[in-house]
């Protein structure tokens, strides 16, 4: 995806601190609003996040397999 070593390294860590970010809100969610909603938005969340993880994390990883954290599958 990215070959540039800096570049990749970036966008690694934005991906994270996105995900990061996500996974907070999905808990400020259920936290605060009805289950209704909760389950509606965690839908809505889950599809983003699987979207960063096939779309561009996957890919970065298999071109910058150093990068990838621990426990991310």
């Amino acid at each position: 995806m990215i070959g540039n070593d800096n570049v990749a390294k970036a966008v690694s860590d934005l991906m994270l601190e996105y995900s990061e970010k996500l996974n907070d809100s999905i808990i400020l969610v259920m936290e605060n609003c009805p289950e209704d909603e909760f389950k509606r938005y965690r839908l809505a969340a889950a599809k983003v996040l699987g979207e960063m993880l096939l779309e561009i994390m996957n890919p970065l990883y298999a071109r910058h397999p150093e990068l990838k954290p621990a426990g991310l599958h």
